[in-house]
């Protein structure tokens, strides 16, 4: 063993400036820790019970006790403040005018997975020009979420970096899990200590056992290494998550929202013994990333839940005040994603009403 040792070192000899230097990270900014900013930017009493209300809302859908459809709507991306609270303001309207037959949620989503690289989100780069003020990006990350929950808008959020997620728990009344990260244990032990009913999207290649085990393992307690409020490296408890469920969202072949689609999924999840609650994401592979065929996707939803398919809760919809997207650049219309495309506003609320009307009419 030391002759191949000393063979190996010989063909590639190992520098001691190599193995001092290993570590090539270097800190560029310090940031708050998640105890101090919830301080900072704290919640009302009014707004902790009105998101456990909010929350035990949802549960009850995904439970079957609330008979309403769970509609997750929004910005593919957040990155202005102005027309984020424009969109709240409209939503809260819409939202009150559904409620008897909808709940909607708004999308604030603040962090994007990337394939290769770009912009990562609000909390990541908040002036959108390759800064990465973080510290800033957190504070106005949280007064944004603060600002529209006293609006009285339940808030949904994509949890991204696990190390985020104690600064934002608080405000969040339904949180997901994205295709490239569902298969990770971290988000699995990340979801498991998560305050909020939780979804699972599943993978990129259409396939949902991934999102199934990713359920399973999430209900159960975990012992993880992570931060405590304080910023201190600890050993963290969780007592399992026991409100997760699935989000259908196509794969690399296609859809996954169609009646059979949807069956086998219902199928599966009651042999796992797992939650049985479906949501659809009407974007993605299920629209083909073509924001204008979302309709289409909501319409066969609620297709299916008029014929009967109870384990149909919810659906998603990428929807801002303009429709399309945009390339980053200097000058940014208003309203338009800067990520992937939307629904436009008039477009989102006129099938918002179609689809209420359907769900009231006697079946």
């Amino acid at each position: 063993m030391n002759a191949l040792l000393n063979t190996a070192e010989a063909a590639h000899p190992i520098s001691s400036d190599k193995v001092d230097d290993a570590s090539t990270t270097t800190v560029s900014q310090p940031l708050p820790t998640s105890g101090a900013l919830k301080k900072a930017i704290a919640l009302e009493p009014a707004i902790r019970e009105q998101i456990a209300e909010q929350r035990q809302t949802i549960r009850n859908i995904l439970s079957g006790q609330d008979s309403r459809l769970l509609v997750v709507m929004g910005p593919c991306s957040i990155h202005d403040r102005d027309s984020a609270l424009d969109y709240a303001r409209r939503l809260k309207g819409l939202a009150d005018e559904v409620a008897d037959r909808m709940v909607l949620v708004m999308r604030v989503y603040v962090e994007k997975p990337r394939t290769t690289v770009g912009w990562k989100g609000l909390v990541y780069d908040p002036h959108l020009d390759g800064s990465d003020n973080m510290a800033e990006g957190l504070s106005s990350t949280r007064r944004l979420m603060r600002d529209i929950t006293a609006l009285g808008l339940p808030i949904a959020c994509e949890l991204l970096q696990p190390m985020l997620s104690a600064y934002m728990d608080d405000l969040i009344s339904w949180a997901a899990v994205g295709a490239r990260t569902t298969e990770s244990q971290i988000h699995r032990e990340m979801v498991s200590a998560l305050p909020m009913p939780t979804g699972f999207k599943n993978g990129t290649d259409g396939g949902i056992q991934v999102a199934i085990d990713a359920m399973g393992a999430s209900q159960h307690g975990h012992r993880y290494p992570g931060f405590d409020d304080s910023g201190q490296p600890a050993l963290l408890h969780s007592p399992g998550n026991p409100d997760t469920h699935l989000v259908l969202r196509g794969g690399h072949h296609g859809p996954n929202h169609d009646a059979p689609s949807v069956e086998k999924a219902a199928l599966a999840l009651r042999a796992a013994g797992v939650s049985g609650a479906i949501m659809v994401d009407c974007s993605h592979a299920n629209s083909g990333k073509d924001p204008a065929r979302q309709p289409l996707v909501l319409d066969e939803v609620i297709r299916q839940r008029l014929n009967g398919m109870s384990s149909l809760v919810g659906i998603m919809l990428e929807s801002h005040l303009e429709t399309g997207r945009q390339p980053m650049g200097a000058e940014l219309r208003y309203g338009v994603s800067v990520t992937d495309g939307c629904l436009g506003w008039a477009e989102s609320e006129h099938y918002i009403r179609m689809a209420a009307k359907r769900l009231s009419e006697p079946v």
